[in-house]
């Protein structure tokens, strides 16, 4: 999706589209995480009733992966992908904001925080694998044409359907947690 919504972007470019985009998508996903709990509990949503939506909404995004279908939880809609090509700064819109900082991401801050309780390491511990997991997007996103040209799309469908299986796994013990809560 990088690539499509950078088509005539230098390499240069996209590097400070992409630093951007990760940037905002970790001021959005550690904001969510840290004031989150307080944001739900001001809409009466309690923790295991968010744990079993995030749970249920990871685990679409998951059969989304393992079976290569797209429902729009990681991809934009046709307006938005009109929205976005039209636009000369994508790094907030549709980058950041759905396809990095999207419903499945938002989601694990929320529950991954309200999982390490009040321990301020355990929030530390989740902010660092957040900001980890988003410096590998980054990465990612900087050489992405390299890496379709070397994997190619066979290479990049497996991986995304092994990530899928893990992902599902992972949905359906919030999907527990949340349950037993």
């Amino acid at each position: 999706i990088f690539l499509s919504i950078t088509p005539h972007a230098s390499p240069a470019q996209r590097r400070r589209i992409a630093f951007r985009a990760t940037l905002i998508a970790a001021v959005v996903l550690t904001v969510f995480g840290i004031g989150g709990e307080q944001f739900m509990k001001a809409l009466g949503i309690s923790l295991p009733a968010f744990r079993i939506a995030g749970g249920i909404l990871l685990l679409l995004l998951s059969i989304e992966m393992v079976f290569a279908r797209n429902s729009g939880l990681r991809t934009t809609t046709s307006g938005e992908e009109e929205e976005a090509t039209h636009r000369p700064d994508v790094a907030v819109f549709p980058l950041a904001v759905p396809l990095i900082a999207g419903p499945g991401a938002l989601a694990s801050m929320l529950l991954l925080m309200g999982h390490a309780g009040g321990s301020l390491w355990g929030r530390i511990v989740v902010i660092a694998a957040m900001l980890a997991a988003l410096a590998i997007t980054f990465a990612v996103l900087v050489v992405g044409a390299r890496v379709l040209d070397r994997v190619g799309v066979t290479g990049i469908n497996v991986l995304t359907r092994i990530f899928g299986v893990v992902l599902s796994a992972l949905a359906v013990q919030f999907i527990i947690d949340g349950a037993r809560e």
